[in-house]
């Protein structure tokens, strides 16, 4: 029985409505006793390979996904190179190369590779040495041409442009585009974990004996970049007692890690490069030494889920429209590839506009029967091997603490997405009879933590009862 005060915010809010007549009477209870006004949520849940709708409501209103829609731009990637592809870093030389000699440059060309970081150099050494090569006359050259993306560093969404969330895509990605800094407090110094050329670093930090906690447990930072260089000021009182602090930000163009952590990894490989690093394309003519390889798409792409990685979502994303279009890769022949790829299996249509591929946009927009679909195909096609590419509650990624202490522990794959005034999930729920269920809700609305709360209680109730 629904109470009077229930009742009578249902009939005013339109919850009877035609529209609303395929929700659960729980859930209608949890709107009305949660205060959301239906216009600010999209519900729909269906057993999954079942055309039996459990609850339905307003599926066809355009909202802000947030980081949902990557889901869109990892299925695409799937569907495209298929789960067991790997990205490509490729390695060159121009000139001739006898007696372990290179008489001419060293290249290297960047198609995307997210992952490419500090613990893959001393591999990539190893085999140039295995190759035979000892000694580089002439300049190390660095192609990024794959990508025609802006040059900035931050794609600036918010007030915290260095923030990891921020980072910008780049051909010759390294190190998730981080730049870090080892504050050791014990013996009182600061330096950079890559001698990066891009940024600076000012000291100012004071120490004390006092217990490392509060104000003593964290150095306080300053970021300033004024033109091509960033200046990063450490300052404030850190307790001796802390364990080293790394401070991690975006503070320079990939390229610039990399050159500095190879050029390291080659004089410790007993590598001589006698020139410099240079900007340049893949020279004609250009001899190739070796690729190296990431790990299988598909432990990108649960990264990039679980995770929610604006970044790897980017660079998937442009590497979608590089596949379908031809380099160099730009973000309309993302959105162009997407929309064929997924467009050709029925599932996006005129309802979504795409912007970046990662979510970290105002202007995308899509539907709950969109993502509906999406979840659906991906299922019926892969399976186990799409759904581990999601968030498992209470266990990692995204709802790792979220549903720690729920029901829905271990009983849901999904996909997260939040922005200021959005709160998403998306996803795979196992009801108590051991039945899966597809799940999309999408609250746009002021207050993000009613969509949290609804979410939850949501899934609870499949999990409890279904």
């Amino acid at each position: 029985m629904i109470r009077t005060p229930v009742l009578l915010f249902l009939l005013l809010s339109g919850l009877f409505s035609p529209l609303a007549a395929m929700l659960p009477t729980t859930i209608s209870q949890l709107l009305a006793k949660d205060h959301i006004a239906p216009s600010q949520v999209s519900i729909y849940i269906m057993p999954t390979g079942h055309s039996t709708v459990l609850a339905e409501h307003r599926i066809d209103a355009r909202r802000k996904p947030a980081s949902v829609i990557k889901l869109a731009t990892t299925y695409s990637a799937l569907l495209e190179f298929g789960p067991g592809w790997r990205w490509p870093t490729r390695f060159f030389y121009t000139g001739t190369f006898r007696n372990g000699t290179i008489t001419g440059d060293l290249v290297v060309k960047g198609y995307g590779d997210p992952t490419l970081s500090c613990k893959d150099l001393p591999g990539i050494v190893r085999r140039l040495k295995r190759i035979g090569i000892r000694r580089i006359r002439g300049d190390l050259l660095i192609d990024r041409s794959f990508f025609a993306v802006d040059n900035r560093i931050s794609s600036g969404f918010d007030n915290h442009p260095y923030s990891e969330y921020n980072a910008m895509p780049e051909a010759l990605m390294f190190d998730d585009h981080l730049c870090r800094i080892i504050v050791d407090p014990s013996h009182g110094t600061v330096e950079k974990k890559i001698p990066d050329p891009g940024f600076q670093v000012i000291d100012r930090l004071q120490y004390t004996d006092k217990a490392c906690r509060g104000r003593y447990s964290w150095p306080r930072v300053h970021i300033r970049r004024e033109g091509e260089l960033s200046t990063v000021t450490l300052d404030g009182t850190l307790s001796r007692r802390c364990r080293p602090r790394t401070v991690k930000a975006v503070l320079s163009h990939p390229y610039q890690g990399f050159t500095a952590a190879f050029l390291r990894e080659l004089k410790a490989g007993g590598i001589t490069l006698e020139g410099r690093m240079r900007l340049a394309k893949l020279p004609a003519g250009a001899r190739e030494l070796m690729t190296h390889y990431a790990a299988p798409l598909q432990k990108i792409l649960a990264k990039t889920n679980k995770h929610s990685n604006n970044l790897y979502a980017r660079h998937i994303f442009l590497l979608l429209g590089a596949k379908r279009f031809g380099a160099p890769a730009t973000e309309a022949k993302g959105r162009k590839a997407v929309r064929e790829i997924l467009g050709a299996r029925g599932i996006l249509g005129e309802e979504t506009i795409l912007d970046n591929g990662c979510g970290l946009s105002r202007r995308t927009r899509t539907t709950a029967r969109a993502l509906h679909r999406l979840l659906e195909d991906a299922y019926r096609r892969y399976a186990w091997t799409w759904m581990g590419t999601l968030a498992i509650a209470g266990m990692d990624g995204t709802v790792k603490r979220r549903f720690r202490n729920s029901p829905v522990r271990r009983r849901a794959w999904v996909k997260t997405g939040t922005l200021k005034d959005a709160k998403n999930i998306a996803g795979y729920v196992k009801g108590r009879s051991g039945k899966l269920y597809t799940v999309v809700i999408l609250y746009n609305g002021p207050e993000r933590w009613k969509g949290a709360l609804l979410e939850n209680q949501i899934l609870e109730w499949i999990v409890k009862n279904k």
